[in-house]
């Protein structure tokens, strides 16, 4: 785990600001193994100059601004994303402000104003695919044209493929929407999770002799509803459980919650902030006729998590420590 972490803002003065350093530029949006790509050619890049290696990234996401009413399925929020890219390695984090300014910056005054100016950069890693400025005229091409004259080292790597499919975000989002846990966790390079706060539910499940705690997660979360293994990080604590995501359609089909059963644990997690990584699918949701049946189908739920996790006892995310 890295410490130190440090997230440079668009309000940071610039005499706090590494000058120097190179950049792996991208969304990161999960952080998975093409992104790691990128990142390892900055830490490299780095290790050779004898200077921090940084991600650039951008908040909120440029699709939510450019589509702003269409539904936006994160792998990572915000937070989630700065704590991956904190256990990669890195020194830290460049986050830009995504806003109508930023992005009708043009990719020559981005490459000029931005990253050699203010930040003073002297590498850029980056994917084949990135493309910045306004009309995403910036390219790794136009990067690696430039950069002789800069002055600076450019890094360009292609896509990374499992199977002959390459990795990306999009992938890894139709993954969790059919349930295919395992594709995602091996696109990511670790097990996908969710961050939230343990909040009162119905309390039905303490009535069945499975107690949850209960997490809201974003309402534009694509993962496929149904039971899955799950193993939950309380701080440094790890907790290996069963979970529900879904409507409940056995009692009240409402809002989407997921729903925790941690094995052998016992205590109160109200209000407690909760890592919950994602380790199997076990099943899809289904409507029970009787709740004795649901009991039956949850003691197997449980038995086959239990095998699960038991198969995979060091699968968690690898997350870093902001600065």
């Amino acid at each position: 785990m890295s410490t130190g972490f440090t997230v440079i803002r668009d309000n940071t003065p610039a005499s706090a600001i590494p000058k120097g350093a190179v950049v792996a530029m991208g969304n990161f949006d999960g952080v998975h193994l093409g992104h790691r790509a990128v990142i390892g050619a900055a830490l490299a890049m780095g290790r050779a100059r004898g200077v921090p290696a940084l991600a650039l990234t951008f908040e909120p996401h440029p699709r939510r601004f450019f589509s702003p009413n269409t539904p936006q399925f994160r792998l990572t929020g915000e937070r989630a994303k700065l704590r991956l890219l904190a256990g990669t390695g890195l020194a830290g984090a460049v986050v830009m402000t995504f806003d109508k300014a930023r992005a009708g910056t043009s990719a020559q005054d981005f490459i000029h104003h931005d990253l050699i100016g203010r930040l003073g950069v002297s590498g850029i890693a980056v994917g084949y695919d990135f493309h910045f400025g306004k009309g995403r005229v910036g390219s790794p091409s136009l990067l690696v044209n430039e950069a002789p004259r800069l002055g600076i080292e450019v890094d360009v790597q292609p896509h990374v493929d499992i199977d002959e499919r390459p990795v990306s975000s999009s992938a890894i989002r139709i993954a969790l929407a059919e349930g295919e846990i395992a594709d995602a966790t091996t696109m990511l390079g670790g097990p996908w999770f969710v961050t939230g706060k343990v909040i009162h539910g119905e309390k039905r499940g303490r009535d069945l002799g499975y107690p949850t705690a209960n997490v809201r997660l974003d309402k534009h979360c694509g993962l496929k509803h149904g039971i899955y293994a799950v193993r939950v990080g309380r701080g440094a604590e790890r907790l290996d459980g069963v979970a529900s995501f879904g409507r409940r359609p056995t009692f009240d089909n409402g809002a989407p919650l997921l729903e925790i059963f941690l094995f052998d644990f016992k205590g109160d997690l109200y209000d407690a902030v909760l890592d919950v990584a994602f380790i199997g699918f076990i099943r899809e949701e289904l409507k029970f006729d009787t709740i004795e049946a649901l009991i039956r189908q949850m003691d197997d739920d449980s038995a086959k998590a239990r095998a699960v996790l038991a198969a995979a006892p060091d699968a968690f995310p690898q997350l870093g420590v902001i600065g």
